[in-house]
């Protein structure tokens, strides 16, 4: 079997996204896969050739007035070299978010990776945990705290910088790299016996 190969695609403007970005990179390792960490505002000819190699990418982005980083679009729109060859074709993909509300219209970035995902034909992985913290016997400790489905979402206050990443916020990043690898080793196995 071979090892899935699992890029995090992100951009983080004051380090809190960055947290989480190596997060995803800790589960993804943990269930055994290559990660490669590619900061898109600095991205080269072979990151993106690492990208078009990939299984899987993850995207991640803090979410500025609405939507991911100006930094995070500028990357997506240079992804249209790979629209047009279909090089992202059936690869698995999957995102994650921070902001400092608890909302923060987090959703609409996790959607716009996922819009963007589906332009390149690739198969979005969900967060696949039940939300957390919304009992009064649930803790704010708990997997998926803000009760997001679509992807990994974090929320860290706005005068601390990325030290006050909540730990809840990275275990949730943590599973989301696990669940990714442990997709794309399924989805491969899938592909060897068909």
């Amino acid at each position: 079997m071979t090892t899935p190969v699992v890029s995090i695609a992100y951009h983080s403007g004051f380090g809190h996204t960055a947290v989480l970005a190596e997060a995803v990179r800790a589960g993804a390792a943990d269930a055994g896969a290559e990660v490669h960490l590619i900061k898109v505002d600095e991205i080269t000819d072979e990151q993106w050739e690492t990208l078009d190699r990939s299984d899987a990418i993850v995207f991640g982005s803090p979410t500025y007035m609405g939507t991911a980083s100006g930094a995070f679009h500028v990357f997506a729109e240079g992804t249209s070299n790979r629209w047009y060859t279909r090089a992202w074709q059936d690869k698995l993909a999957a995102g994650f978010t921070n902001s400092a509300s608890k909302s923060g219209d987090k959703l609409h970035t996790l959607q716009f990776f996922q819009t963007l995902a589906a332009q390149h034909g690739m198969h979005w992985v969900n967060l696949g945990l039940l939300p957390g913290w919304n009992s009064s016997t649930a803790s704010e400790n708990d997997l998926n705290r803000l009760g997001f489905f679509s992807g990994a979402a974090a929320q860290s206050n706005n005068d601390q910088g990325p030290e006050g990443v909540h730990k809840a916020d990275i275990a949730t990043a943590e599973h989301l790299g696990r669940r990714v690898t442990e997709t794309a080793r399924v989805l491969a196995r899938g592909r060897i016996a068909a």
